[in-house]
C-alpha cells in the first residue's frame, strides 16, 4: 500500500481498540468511512504521523481565529482543501499509527489522491515547528 505524506488515509477499527483513547474521533460513526487523516511519514521510523480531518469549517475557523487573536498565530488548525472542499486539518491531534492499523487511502475513481501542495507545505511546516518546539523544551526539562 502507497503510504505517503500527504495523503489520506483511514484506520482500521482494531487501532481504536488497542489505543482506548476516547478523544480521538470514533472511526466509522453513522456508518461512514471517516474520519479520514492527513499523513506524515518519518523518514527515519517506521512511524506514521496522522492528522484528522474534519469538514466542520466554521467550527474549526471559529477556534483558529480565537487562537490568532490570543496568540497572534495559529500552528494547531489548517483550513485547507482536499477533493476540492474545505477541510479542517486538526494537528493539535496529531498521533503516530504504524503501517499494520492502515485499513485503506481514500481514493476517488481508484485513485489515490493527494492534499493539496500548498495545504500539505502549510501543515507539514506547523508540524516541524511543533516538534522543533517540544524538543527544545524537553532539552530543558528536568525530572
Amino acid at each position: 500500500m502507497l503510504l505517503e505524506t500527504g495523503y489520506v488515509y483511514h484506520i482500521k477499527n482494531e487501532y481504536f481498540e488497542f489505543v482506548k483513547d476516547d478523544k480521538l474521533m470514533k472511526n466509522h460513526e453513522n456508518g461512514n468511512t471517516r474520519p479520514t487523516y492527513f499523513c506524515i511519514k518519518n523518514k527515519e521510523s517506521k512511524i506514521l504521523w496522522f492528522i484528522p480531518m474534519s469538514t466542520k469549517i466554521e467550527k474549526y475557523r471559529k477556534l483558529q481565529n480565537q487562537k490568532i487573536q490570543k496568540n497572534g498565530v495559529c500552528d494547531t488548525i489548517v483550513i485547507g482543501k482536499y477533493r476540492g472542499i474545505e477541510s479542517a486539518f486538526l494537528i493539535q491531534n496529531i498521533f503516530p499509527i504504524t503501517e499494520k492499523y492502515i485499513d485503506h487511502i481514500d481514493i476517488i475513481r481508484n485513485q489515490a489522491v493527494a492534499v493539496v501542495e500548498g495545504t500539505q507545505r502549510e501543515i507539514i511546516n506547523k508540524v516541524n515547528k511543533i516538534f522543533k518546539l517540544k524538543k527544545k523544551r524537553n532539552k530543558f526539562h528536568i525530572s
